[in-house]
């Protein structure tokens, strides 16, 4: 089970690298508008590991931090970016900060080979990216330029359900009725979100009505409940 989570853990840290790649040579190109498109698809993949990542040093703030979380001199990474792109500034000014942010990446894709992973941390993770949604994504702080909010959402879920998806038949051995309603919760807050597709992806997080954002609110600490339960 934890050999199978470290496999994909891996596995999400290559398409990272990846993405990243591609999102930085596009800032390097000045192509803005290609910049903003690979901009949330590549952010995902370190959604669904964020646990991993924060438990292996400063990459969280490196890679993640947003505008306020350090001191200025000391931001970096995917939101520093964003906050370029979804303006009118020169991106020739990015051209450092996406370089780095490739360079931080590659060092994380190294690190997740030797993290200490067990059972525990994985549920406690997969409960801490629900979390994430219900105190920092419903707000629409973490993607405050993009509005990319919901591919956050959907990427936080996906790590919780792989989690979920190798814990559970543990878990309906010993108590079928919390798996049965952990699988019923998944499946609620997937078709929530699931009405906000928009083509390949979401709507922006400013066209959510209020009641909507409420709803996928209470879906998630729904959610979160009955998982932090699983012993």
């Amino acid at each position: 089970m934890v050999d199978s989570y470290r496999t994909w853990v891996e596995g999400q840290t290559d398409g990272l690298l990846t993405q990243t790649e591609a999102f930085a040579a596009a800032v390097e190109a000045g192509d803005r508008e290609k910049a903003k498109s690979l901009y949330a698809p590549a952010r995902m993949f370190y959604e669904r590991i964020e646990p991993i990542a924060e438990a292996l040093g400063d990459f969280d703030p490196r890679l993640d931090a947003r505008e306020g979380d350090v001191p200025v001199e000391e931001w970096r990474g995917f939101h520093w970016l964003e906050k370029l792109l979804w303006s009118t500034g020169d991106l020739k000014v990015g051209v450092p900060v996406a370089r780095a942010l490739v360079e931080d990446v590659k060092l994380l894709r190294a690190k997740v080979e030797t993290a200490e992973i067990t059972e525990a941390s994985m549920l406690t993770g997969a409960v801490e990216l629900l979390n994430e949604i219900s105190t920092s994504k419903v707000t629409g702080e973490e993607e405050r330029y993009s509005h990319t909010d919901l591919w956050d959402f959907q990427a936080n879920l996906e790590g919780a359900e792989t989690v979920w998806s190798l814990l559970s038949p543990g878990v309906v051995a010993k108590n079928a009725e919390l798996a049965k309603t952990i699988d019923s919760r998944f499946s609620s807050l997937h078709g929530l979100l699931e009405i906000h597709r928009k083509g390949d992806g979401f709507r922006p997080y400013n066209e959510v009505f209020p009641k909507e954002i409420k709803a996928l609110a209470a879906a998630v600490d729904a959610l979160a409940e009955p998982l932090s339960q699983v012993k």
